[in-house]
C-alpha cells in the first residue's frame, strides 16, 4: 500500500500530453489552447459610442446647450462625412463610430429632444460615453495563452477577431468497463441478486464534464476470458477505467487480466478511504485505472486519482480543485490510518463555510453523494475532528 501523494506522483509522472489539433471554434469549449493568440488589431477598432444619445462638440459640453440635430449615425454606418460643429449635435446609436468634431456623447435620457433640437439637461464633460480605439485590447496584446481553458468568453473573443479555429490539445478517449457477474445493463430487468450497472454512467458523466470523450465497453463477467476480451476492446483508448474486481475476493481478477494484455502495474492499493483498492498501470501511452465497485469508492477514486491525470493529459495547468476551509458542524472520526474523504454538505453562513455530514459514510450508500456537495479531506494521522474545528473541503 502506498500513500496518496506517492500514488499521484506515479500517475502524473506517467501521464502524457495529448497531441495537438486544429479544431473549429464551436468545438473548442472545455478544451485547452495549445497556442498563444495575439490581437491582429485594436478593439474597439475605432472610437465609438457607449450609449444611444447625441454626439456634441467640446464647446457645447455644458448643461443648457440647445443644439440643432444635423445628422443621424446608426451602428454600422461610416462617420467619414459626418461632422459635429459647435452649436450642432448628431443623433448617435450605441456602437456607431464617433464623428469628426465630437468630444462627448450625451445619453438620450439626459436630454430633451423635440425631433429638431436637443437640450442638454445633465452635466457632461469631454470624453463622456466614448469608447476609444484600443481601450479594451490593443493590437499585439496576447488574447489567449497556451494552457488556457476555453470557455464561451474565449470563443466570443476569438470570433470577434475573426479566428474560426484554434490549435488545442485533443480530447482524450476514455474507455469504461464494468465488471461483475451481478451486473445487468441499464434498461434490463435486474432479477434476484442482480444490480444495474450505474458506475459506468457516473464515470462517463465525470469524464464528459471535464471535456474528454467517454465510451462504454459494457460489462465483463468474473472470469479471465471475459475480462481479457473486454479489456482488449479498450486498448486503443487513452485511458481505460475498470470498475470493481480489484479487491481481494476470489473473483477479483482485473489486475491479472490487465497483466495478461501487457499492462505494467505501477501500484495496487492506496492509503485512502474510500477507493483504497485502486490499481494503476500503463501500456505504451495508455493509462489504466481500476477503481473499486462500490459507487462512492468509484466516484471518489475518479475525483482524486483519475481526474488529475485527465486534466494533465488535456493540457491543464491546474490539476486539483481548490481546497476551502470550513467549520465542522459535528464530530468526525478517522481511525483508519489513511487519508479519509468524508461526504459533507457545505453551506455559507455569515461566519464562513460550515460542513455537516451528508449521512452514513459507508461506501455503498449512494444517496450521500446526492446530499453532499463537498467532501472533507482528513489527514491519515488525524483521528478526530471535533465540532467547531476547521477542516479542509473540496467541492464536488
Amino acid at each position: 500500500m502506498i500513500s496518496l501523494k506517492k500514488a499521484l506522483d506515479i500517475i502524473l509522472k506517467h501521464t502524457p500530453l495529448m497531441p495537438q489539433e486544429m479544431v473549429g471554434i464551436l468545438d473548442i469549449v472545455n478544451s485547452v489552447s495549445a497556442e498563444d493568440v495575439s490581437a491582429p488589431w485594436d478593439m474597439p477598432r475605432w472610437d465609438n459610442s457607449e450609449m444611444d444619445g447625441f454626439a456634441i462638440n467640446r464647446v457645447d459640453c455644458k448643461i443648457g446647450s440647445h443644439l440643432k440635430v444635423v445628422d443621424y449615425l446608426p451602428a454600422g454606418k461610416p462617420a467619414d462625412n459626418v461632422k459635429v460643429a459647435p452649436g450642432t449635435a448628431v443623433r448617435i446609436m450605441t456602437g456607431a463610430p464617433i464623428p469628426n468634431g465630437c468630444s462627448a456623447v450625451v445619453p438620450i435620457e439626459n436630454t430633451e429632444y423635440d425631433g429638431g433640437y436637443v437640450t442638454i439637461k445633465e452635466k457632461v464633460q469631454a470624453g463622456d460615453y466614448i469608447r476609444t480605439q484600443g481601450s479594451d485590447i490593443a493590437a499585439g496584446d496576447v488574447l489567449i495563452t497556451s494552457g488556457t481553458v476555453l470557455r464561451p468568453g474565449e470563443v466570443n473573443l476569438l470570433a470577434a477577431f475573426n479566428k474560426n479555429e484554434l490549435l488545442v490539445y485533443a480530447r482524450p478517449k476514455v474507455a469504461i468497463l464494468s465488471t461483475g457477474d451481478e451486473l445487468v445493463a441499464l434498461g434490463e430487468t435486474a432479477g434476484s441478486g442482480k444490480i444495474i450497472d450505474s458506475n459506468a454512467y457516473s464515470l462517463a458523466a465525470a469524464v464528459k464534464q471535464l471535456g474528454a470523450s467517454p465510451y462504454l465497453l459494457g460489462i465483463a463477467k468474473d472470469n479471465l476470458e471475459s475480462l481479457t476480451a473486454k479489456i482488449m476492446q479498450g486498448l486503443g483508448a487513452d485511458i481505460l477505467i475498470t470498475s470493481a474486481g480489484v479487491s481481494a475476493g476470489d473473483k477479483d481478477l482485473v489486475c491479472e487480466a490487465l497483466k495478461n494484455v501487457g499492462v505494467e502495474q505501477l501500484f495496487w492499493r492506496v492509503a485512502m478511504k474510500p477507493a483504497g483498492p485502486t490499481s494503476f498501470g500503463v501500456r505504451g501511452r495508455t493509462l489504466f485505472f481500476s477503481v473499486p465497485g462500490n459507487p462512492v469508492s468509484s466516484m471518489i477514486g475518479f475525483e482524486e486519482l483519475v481526474r488529475p491525470a485527465l486534466l494533465k493529459m488535456m493540457g491543464h495547468h491546474t490539476l486539483f480543485k481548490t481546497l476551502y476551509t470550513a467549520t465542522a458542524k459535528s464530530k468526525f472520526v478517522n481511525y483508519t490510518g489513511k487519508v479519509r474523504f468524508l461526504r459533507v454538505k457545505v453551506t455559507e453562513t455569515p461566519n464562513g463555510l460550515v460542513a455537516e455530514s451528508a449521512g452514513n459514510q459507508n461506501t455503498g450508500v449512494l444517496s450521500t453523494m446526492i446530499r453532499a456537495n463537498a467532501y472533507i479531506i482528513v489527514a491519515a494521522e488525524q483521528n478526530v475532528i471535533e465540532c467547531g474545528e476547521q477542516v479542509r473541503v473540496r467541492f464536488l
